[in-house]
């Protein structure tokens, strides 16, 4: 399992509008090979700051089974114009994970 880590600055003012578009967007990702699953988290400290974590059953599913569609120009043609500045993307595996 891979875990995508966006850090979303969104421009001042638009994340109520921001987070509507995200409901809609993400139909799109979702419905992609390799997507298990996706959350927002909003920042308390600073209001139009967002992280946003998705899992993926590989690397490629998401760095071109998602990056490489029509689902992804849909996702992108919502959601890009909100960041300022455009966020950095990384990709994490799991190394250690205490369930207790």
């Amino acid at each position: 399992m891979i875990l995508e880590i966006a850090v979303l600055e969104v421009k001042q003012g638009l994340e109520e509008r921001f987070e509507v578009d995200f409901k809609i967007a993400s139909r799109y990702i979702s419905s992609i090979e390799g997507y298990l699953k996706h959350s927002l988290q909003k920042c308390v400290e600073q209001k139009n700051k967002y992280v946003l974590l998705v899992e993926w059953q590989t690397l490629e599913n998401h760095t071109i089974d998602f990056r490489e569609s029509r689902e992804y120009l849909e996702w992108k043609k919502l959601l890009h114009h909100y960041y300022d500045p455009f966020p950095v993307v990384e990709h994490f595996e799991k190394v250690y994970e205490n369930k207790s």
